[in-house]
């Protein structure tokens, strides 16, 4: 995964005003920390880090004016539930070589056969890989596969580097019959019946003589 570069700037107010303020100005607030040091308080450009932040795992090279360069990954961003765009980030700082483990997402490609559902059990799953190194994700093939047919996380095709975070067993295919109509509309009965909602009768339209 390539380096995002960031030119950040260092941050010394805080607060619900500070940040009202540093938003304004399209910029982020943001937090730094990791490795046993103290939080750093920096402000980000806004559009440049929503850009980084499209890719998952986004590796950031942040550059401070008077310190170091520090490669991290954002570890909780937070964005306005209504318009979308970012309020805050927090950032871990990693090491070049380190291992870490991070979330990847499941690509499915391919058809299973007629007649039946592919269910993704879990969207994404937990990996550990070098932190300059993270793969974009994994891709699970369910061509072929017929009603019965799992794919846990054992199954999974990592890139060279990359080791499984969790259990080997985890589901995240699961092949199913699709529901037939009949089907369908007899499970809806079902819960009509139990929520205690009567379906009213058709009416049988006359017949002129």
């Amino acid at each position: 995964m390539a380096e995002v570069k960031i030119q950040a700037e260092s941050r010394t107010e805080f607060g619900k005003g500070a940040a009202r303020r540093i938003r304004r100005d399209n910029k982020v607030p943001a937090v730094l920390y990791g490795h046993g040091t103290d939080p750093v308080h920096i402000t980000l450009p806004g559009h440049d880090t929503m850009l980084a932040l499209k890719t998952a795992n986004a590796l950031l090279l942040i550059e401070v004016e008077g310190s170091e360069s520090l490669l991290a990954l954002p570890k909780q961003v937070q964005r306005d539930p209504l318009k979308g765009h970012i309020e805050h980030v927090d950032l871990v700082i990693v090491k070049r070589g380190e291992k870490v483990q991070v979330e990847i997402q499941v690509h499915v490609e391919g058809d299973a056969v007629s007649e039946t559902l592919v269910v993704v059990e879990s969207q994404t799953i937990l990996v550990e890989a070098e932190a300059t190194h993270i793969p974009d994700g994994v891709t699970v093939s369910v061509e072929g596969l017929d009603a019965g047919d799992q794919i846990h996380a054992s199954d999974l095709k990592l890139p060279a580097g990359t080791t499984l975070a969790i259990e080997p067993d985890t589901l995240i295919i699961n092949v199913t019959a699709a529901q037939t109509a009949e089907q369908a509309d007899a499970e809806m009965a079902e819960a009509e019946a139990e929520a205690g909602i009567e379906r009213d009768e058709p009416v049988a339209a006359a017949v002129a003589e």
